[in-house]
């Protein structure tokens, strides 16, 4: 009888562990977002870990309580030697390998089948943790860190020494540290260019005046090429291609044969390693149908990290007089504020 105790103490402290494994390896906002599209499993999990530190505090009364049952009646019921023995394999399975394992098949079946009960646990011990939770704020800080941050963790760093009033991180630092922990969240169905605005170009188009005006407006350097309809995609024309072409000829004659796809759903992390792998910086962007519904390209996802638009006017850097001009302009405003400071500084004395 006391082995099996000892057994069912084992097994307990590692279900404990494997079930905080479980919940805790998604983040709460990509469990909501799973369980919105219908996941069955981020549904169940959601529930739970939806309790907060409650869940953690139930978890480790459980992990706690069993594996000290297991150490005493382990030293108790067999020999010193044996003892050890066991009591280091339970502690290096259970809180060396199990944590830093990859969540299995087995640990998901194993959160389905406990998930329940530990829901019931927490409705039933809910206002007692909230009491434990109300009286630690009021009497104390307890404050147990690992020292390993989630995301969410850094936001909220980064919202705080925004608020510092010693604070030495310009706003554009701030913004794009926080745009570079926060745009692989987003879909590419969130910033992409709508069909609608996307100017495409047919293959039999001729080069010339009318067609460069037509493109340069468009603000675009990058451009699907179709033909017949719109739907059948066969390459890509680029500004830099054509910008100089001397002879006229058709817009096939110049265009990039190869085009690249991407689904609605990926995440703009997904897609800026394909465009760096593909160094291709336009995607087509379709549905689950092969529908087209828009574009997406590099400089959109830039524009989320960077947490602003990329104007187009920063083109004209690629002149030299214009760089001249843009300094010459700034200096003179500098002469300019600079003589009116005297000016009022003069006046003043008088």
């Amino acid at each position: 009888m006391t082995l099996i105790f000892i057994l069912l103490l084992a097994f307990l402290t590692l279900t404990g562990i494997s079930l905080y494994k479980t919940y805790h390896h998604i983040a709460l906002k990509e469990l909501k977002r799973r369980a919105g599209k219908g996941d069955d499993l981020a549904k169940l999990l959601y529930r739970t870990v939806g309790y907060g530190p409650s869940l953690r505090v139930l978890l480790w009364i459980i992990i706690g309580l069993s594996a000290s049952g297991f150490f005493v009646l382990l030293d108790r019921s067999t020999s010193a030697g044996l003892a050890l023995f066991g009591c280091a394999l339970l502690l290096w399975v259970g809180f060396a390998w199990l944590p830093n394992s990859r969540v299995t098949v087995i640990s998901e079946y194993t959160a389905k089948i406990f998930t329940p009960v530990i829901e019931f646990l927490l409705r039933l011990l809910q206002p007692m943790f909230v009491r434990l939770h109300k009286w630690v704020k009021q009497n104390g800080r307890v404050s147990v860190h690992t020292g390993l941050y989630q995301k969410e963790d850094l936001l909220d760093l980064l919202k705080g020494q925004k608020a510092q009033l010693d604070n030495r991180m310009s706003e554009e630092e701030l913004r794009i540290a926080k745009g570079a922990l926060t745009y692989s969240d987003k879909l590419v169905r969130d910033v992409m260019i709508p069909r609608r605005v996307v100017k495409m170009v047919s293959a039999e188009d001729s080069i010339g005046p009318i067609l460069l005006a037509e493109l340069h407006e468009s603000g675009h350097s990058r451009f699907p090429v179709y033909s017949g309809k719109q739907d059948n995609i066969i390459g890509m024309l680029y500004m830099r291609d054509i910008i100089d072409a001397q002879h006229g000829g058709s817009v096939k004659s110049y265009m990039d044969k190869k085009v690249f796809y991407v689904n609605e759903d990926k995440t703009l992390g997904h897609v800026l390693d394909a465009f760096l792998k593909t160094k291709h910086h336009l995607f087509m962007v379709v549905n689950n149908f092969e529908d087209i519904l828009g574009i997406i390209t590099i400089e959109d996802i830039f524009e989320q990290i960077l947490g602003k638009p990329i104007m187009d006017e920063f083109d004209k850097f690629e002149d030299l007089r214009a760089v001249a001009n843009l300094s010459a302009e700034k200096e003179k405003a500098e002469h300019e504020h600079a003589a009116e400071e005297d000016k009022k500084s003069t006046e003043v004395v008088e």
